[in-house]
This record gives structure tokens, C-alpha cells and sequence, in this order.
């Protein structure tokens, strides 16, 4: 199943807030015939737009080739969180890599979010202040406490505040959780919005997009001289250096990232407008995750409406009642939002890999490749385009980096890890509803 097209009109956005209160760009064209460049970039979301418009800017010639719209996958219909830290925690991060490598993965995260927030304000995209945990037991509560106290003293960064319940409670209106932390120096955003404002950002840097341009087959260089062949549906392109930058919809252009990436779908929703009532919702305009598995999550729009995610989904297609699978989670977080009008229903496809970090690899000598955000791409994905537009350039550390780190294929590699994959998340999905 291509997932490209499995579940959303060709050349199509979701039907999402996000599509409804963006204007589209006029479409870029179809590759057509015979095109050059220098580099090639396979994919126009954040990772790939951040590359394109990094090389572009550097005087590099760049092809950027999207199969549907830019901003079509999950950078364009997230939740829009802007988290700090990699997407495992730096406990975590330690006990895999060591304290002095942590350290500088916390710090590379943290250029993540300044790169993020530096293309936003260049895009003229507003970004948001502050997300809160909410912790559903007192361990985690706990665990986050704990959290907060090693960031202040080993990574010099005060800005994640322990709360107990009754500061959670003020923060966050719902009766389900018992304390947890607000993270001040992360934030939120339209992620649409910035995917677009990416767009033309890199259009007027020189890069040239093309919509509608399904890579289905790539002839990697043979030998040193040689140009790689990036085959689409109408045409092709001839570079020196491919970037891959699809993330989840990768499919099988490479077999070794397919054994290590995989790709999950989640699903969104988004109420009608809330007015006063937003602030029965929450006592600041902060976002919000838990501490669920099956992680819900959510925000206020500009407009005040509840965007809120969550539910799985054990197939790759989406349901058919979208908003009806969002609607349990919302209100068992929300009790006081039970019957509330549900305006925007979407679905998204992101990608996890088994250890929860990025996979950044080469598979082939003038190749690169980031994917497996694991949910935390806002800011991970936009670091992720850069690094790989630098190791082109000749400035490989900060790829050479995070490539470092263990990554182990999926057991049954692509061919079997989805139906090991079910059998997992229906595990941990019953753990969520027994609360364990």
C-alpha cells in the first residue's frame, strides 16, 4: 500500500483547520522531461524544505520533488508542538549514549528550536509560549520533577517548572491528571502555516519545486563521476547529491531505511470556536501532551477552538469517523466538553523507529537520509534538513552525530515489523486504558 495516496485525495490537503485557514500556494509544476541540479530533494516538508532552502542559500542549484502538495504530510497537519530535547528523555539519553553525548543532543535540540523559531519569524509565523505534561499517576509525576531538576543542574536549563496537581489543575482543566511540569522554552504553532512560509522562503532562495512528482525509482551513482538518477512519473533528474526526505511516506525507495522506519497513523481534531469557554480549558494559552502511550495531546487556535489528538489506529487506512475516534479521548480529558461541536476531522501519517530517535544514515556515497521523528518533528525534522544540507557542503558533524546512534531494524524488518507492530501498540493501548 502506497501511502501517499492511500488515504487522501491526489494533490489534495486534508480536510483540516490547518488547509481551511492557510491559503494554498499556486501550485508549483509537474516535472516534466529532463531537469539538473546539483542537489536533489525527495520530499517538501520541513526536512526537505529546511535542506533545499539551507543549499539554496549557500548558491547550491536545488530540485526539491514533492508527490502531492508542500506541506502535504505530517508537517502540515501536526499538532503543531514545539518541544524541547530529543524525543527520548535525557535519563534515557544517558543510559543509551553516555552523559557527554546527551549533553549534546540536548544542545543540537536546542539549536532545533532557535532554527525553528528563526525561520517562523521569517516566515511571519507566530509561535506560542510554553507546553505542559500532564502526568496521570504520581510516578510520572514524580519522574517529572526528577526530570525538571537534572535539566537546571547537568544541562543549564531552568526553564521546565515542576507542578504538583493543584498547579497542574490551574494550568490544565481537566480532572484526569494528578501534577506533571510546563516546559516555558518550548512553544506551539500553525505547522501549516510554516510549511508554507518554508515554501517561499526557499522559492526565493532559487529552489525549484515540483508538485505532483512521484519518485518511484532512484539509480544511485555507480562510481566518483557519475550523476545520480532521480526517476519520476514524467520526468527525471540528474545531481551529484539526493537528499531523502519523506519521512513516513518514504515507502520502499530504500529497503534499509524501510527496515528502520515505520510509518503510523494518528488523527486530529478540531472544535467549533469555544469563546469564554476556552478558559474552562486551560489557564494559559500553553499546549499540552500526556503521558499516555497512545499519547493525546492539544492546543488552543488563534480562534480559540480545542485541537486535540489522539486515538490509534491499527491499520493504514484511516477510519471512517474520524472525529468520532478523537471524540472519547477528548472527553475523557474534557468532560465538559462532551457533546461539543467537532468542525475539522484529519488524519496524518508520521514515522517511528524502534529506540524513539531519529534515523539519519546514507544509503548510497552521495546520499543522505533523516526520518523516524517519532513524533517530536517540529523541531527535530527542520535540524534534521539543515545537517543534512550541511554534510553535503562538506560539514558533516552534526549529521555524523546523530547517524552515531544505535539503530536497529524493526524485528521482520519492512516485510513483517507492521503485524509486530499491531500486536505491540495493541499492548501498550491496553495498558493506557487500564491506567498502568
Amino acid at each position: 500500500m502506497n501511502l501517499l495516496f492511500a488515504n487522501d485525495r491526489r494533490g489534495e490537503y486534508p480536510p483540516s483547520l490547518y488547509a481551511e485557514q492557510n491559503p494554498a500556494l499556486a501550485p508549483f509544476p509537474r516535472l516534466r522531461g529532463e531537469a539538473r541540479a546539483d542537489v536533489v530533494v525527495v520530499g517538501g516538508g520541513y526536512t526537505g524544505l529546511s535542506a533545499a532552502l539551507t543549499l539554496a542559500r549557500a548558491g547550491r542549484q536545488v530540485v526539491l520533488l514533492e508527490a502531492q502538495r508542500v506541506g502535504f504530510g505530517a508537517s502540515g497537519r501536526n499538532g503543531g508542538q514545539l518541544g524541547s530535547g530529543q524525543r527520548l528523555e535525557v535519563d534515557e539519553l544517558e543510559r543509551m549514549a553516555g552523559r557527554e553525548a546527551a549533553r549534546r543532543l540536548w544542545d543540537m535540540a536546542e539549536e532545533a528550536k532557535a532554527l525553528v523559531r528563526a525561520y517562523a519569524a521569517e516566515a511571519g509565523v507566530t509561535v506560542h509560549d510554553g507546553i505542559a505534561h500532564a502526568a496521570r499517576t504520581a510516578r510520572e509525576a514524580a519522574h517529572a520533577r526528577e526530570n525538571a531538576e537534572r535539566l537546571a543542574r547537568d544541562y543549564d536549563y531552568p526553564l521546565v517548572q515542576p507542578l504538583d496537581q493543584q498547579g497542574l489543575r490551574a494550568l490544565v482543566k481537566s480532572p484526569l491528571y494528578v501534577g506533571g511540569d510546563v516546559d516555558r522554552g518550548a512553544g506551539h504553532l500553525d505547522p501549516l502555516a510554516l510549511s508554507l512560509g518554508l515554501a517561499r522562503l526557499a522559492v526565493a532562495a532559487g529552489v525549484r519545486i515540483h508538485e505532483n512528482s512521484h519518485v518511484h525509482a532512484i539509480r544511485h551513482a555507480a562510481r566518483a563521476g557519475d550523476k545520480t538518477i532521480v526517476q519520476t512519473g514524467t520526468g527525471r533528474v540528474l545531481c551529484d547529491h539526493l537528499i531523502l526526505a519523506a519521512n513516513g511516506y518514504l515507502g520502499r525507495l530504500d529497503e534499509r531505511v524501510a527496515a528502520r522506519v515505520m510509518p503510523i497513523n494518528n488523527f486530529v481534531v478540531a472544535t467549533e470556536p469555544l469563546g469564554a469557554r476556552a478558559d474552562e480549558i486551560l489557564g494559559e494559552n500553553v499546549a499540552v501532551h500526556d503521558t499516555r502511550f497512545v499519547v493525546n495531546y492539544w492546543r488552543l487556535s488563534d480562534d480559540r477552538r480545542l485541537v486535540f489528538g489522539g486515538g490509534e489506529n491499527l491499520g493504514y487506512r484511516f477510519p471512517r469517523d474520524i472525529a468520532a475516534k478523537v471524540r472519547k479521548p477528548l472527553e475523557q480529558v474534557y468532560p465538559q466538553l462532551k457533546g461539543v461541536r467537532i468542525t475539522h476531522a484529519w488524519g496524518g501519517t508520521l514515522a517511528i523507529t524502534l529506540n524513539r530517535m531519529p534515523h539519519f544514515t546514507r544509503p548510497a556515497p552521495n546520499c543522505l537520509s533523516a526520518s523516524g521523528y517519532s513524533g517530536h518533528g517540529v523541531a527535530l525534522s527542520n535540524l534534521a534538513g539543515k545537517l543534512m544540507a550541511q554534510a553535503v557542503m562538506g560539514q558533516s558533524e552534526g549529521f555524523d552525530a546523530m547517524a552515531a546512534l544505535p539503530s536497529r531494524p524493526f524485528p521482520g524488518g519492512a516485510g513483517l515489523r507492521w503485524p509486530l507492530l499491531v500486536a505491540g501498540m495493541s499492548w501498550y493501548s491496553l495498558r493506557d486504558r487500564l491506567g498502568v
